[in-house]
């Protein structure tokens, strides 16, 4: 009897066994995958806001953060956009594409995703043990993996034997859904290297100041982090003023920075009018345009803001555009295209929706997700040092992983 464990069952578990179970058929195998929480796919059925943003036309290597990106390159070429909707097509997932190029399931409920994914797993006879705590894993010369459980429901302890093994088991971030970081001590003593762990992809805490009178008020705006002059890295994307700083994605795809280096005193820059800057200026030097100042800020923002946007440049709302001066005109842009914010700090693991780092790239086969270090261990998901910004970059990378591994496993052992 050939025997597969997968250890997670995240997207990228439950994809990698579907994927190792139809590949390897019903006979002579078994396929099991461990689930220390009591459901499968927890922090899945949340995402995309529970609508499951599941890819985007933006994915592509330069999108993601990793050390290599010739390693992100050779994966996607193995799994792009028309082959994960391929996949789930055939899984009985149809997916569907917005206007901004973001991927949705039809059903438009991850908690419909998760459902159609189980009943698939039951399909392809895979063993599902939920509620089941995998210890400890070591490998046995000549036997194989050896797997050191627990089952939380029965009080159960058992030790298995496997002849491969996929490690889906994620990062550390939201561990109210199950995510713990536990294993990555077990890959550590299996020879492999793990780089530092960090929050990605979460709120940023900084001094507001008057702006703190924009709380709740949302933008889609431009967005830096600078060390001094040096931009670290930019941003485009919905964001909301919240009581300790900002949120959204216009913030959340750089937060990775700051927890990366918390002995900095760095600064957030926000661009509000970004987007429309050229039409702005356009408006304000058409002689024809007898509007207000308020009611040209008005085409691009709600009222609140308009109000303490003019209030901060220090001008009459209702002043007539055609009377602005240079000086105007110039304190208009300052205020609502080169506001900086000292940051205070960061979402941690609780609120910040990734975790950053995890196993090395280069120890992995970006063809396969097989381990260079050991043979027939693969390493997929968020456990993989790799992650990309809000808009289902990442969660296209857990299923590609696991996709890649279950297949290629299945195919190098029938």
């Amino acid at each position: 009897m050939f025997r597969v464990a997968i250890i997670g069952g995240g997207p990228a578990g439950m994809m990698a066994a579907i994927e190792a179970a139809r590949g390897l058929g019903k006979t002579l195998r078994e396929v099991v995958l461990f689930e220390h929480e009591p459901k499968l796919g927890r922090k899945l059925a949340v995402t995309g806001a529970g609508r499951c943003n599941i890819s985007n036309d933006g994915i592509k290597a330069s999108a993601y953060h990793g050390p290599e990106p010739a390693w992100t390159e050779s994966l996607l070429e193995g799994f792009a956009v028309e082959d994960l909707e391929r996949a789930l097509y055939r899984l009985g997932i149809p997916i569907y594409k917005t206007d901004d190029g973001w991927y949705y399931p039809l059903s438009q409920s991850a908690a419909s995703v998760v459902a159609v994914l189980e009943e698939r797993l039951l399909g392809q006879g895979v063993l599902m043990r939920v509620a089941t705590y995998v210890r400890r894993v070591s490998y046995k010369e000549g036997l194989g993996f050896e797997l050191t459980f627990k089952d939380y429901a029965s009080g159960e302890k058992g030790i298995e034997l496997f002849d491969k093994l996929i490690v889906a088991t994620g990062g550390k971030s939201y561990p109210e859904l199950g995510a713990k970081g536990h294993f990555f001590s077990q890959l550590e003593a299996l020879g492999h290297t793990i780089k530092p762990l960090y929050p990605a992809l979460g709120p940023i805490d900084a001094r507001l100041g008057a702006f703190t009178a924009l709380q709740g008020q949302r933008f889609d705006a431009h967005t830096a982090i600078f060390d001094g002059e040096d931009c670290l890295g930019r941003s485009f994307g919905n964001l909301i003023f919240t009581k300790k700083g900002l949120n959204g994605p216009g913030v959340m795809n750089l937060s990775h920075l700051v927890t990366q280096s918390p002995e900095k005193n760095l600064q957030l820059e926000v661009n509000f009018i970004g987007p429309w800057i050229e039409e702005l200026a356009e408006a304000a030097s058409d002689e024809n345009n007898h509007a207000s100042v308020r009611a040209l800020l008005l085409r691009y923002f709600a009222p609140k803001a308009v109000d303490f946007f003019l209030t901060q440049a220090a001008l009459n709302p209702q002043k007539f555009v055609q009377e602005l001066t240079e000086l105007d005109f110039q304190a208009l842009i300052q205020t609502l295209s080169m506001t900086r914010f000292d940051i205070t700090g960061a979402g941690d693991f609780s609120n910040s929706q990734l975790t950053a780092g995890g196993i090395a790239t280069e120890e992995l086969d970006p063809y396969t997700l097989q381990s260079k270090r050991f043979a027939g261990l693969y390493v997929i998901g968020e456990a993989v040092d790799i992650f990309g910004p809000c808009g289902g970059y990442n969660l296209h990378i857990a299923f590609a992983s696991g996709y890649l591994a279950g297949k290629s496993l299945a195919e190098m052992n029938n």
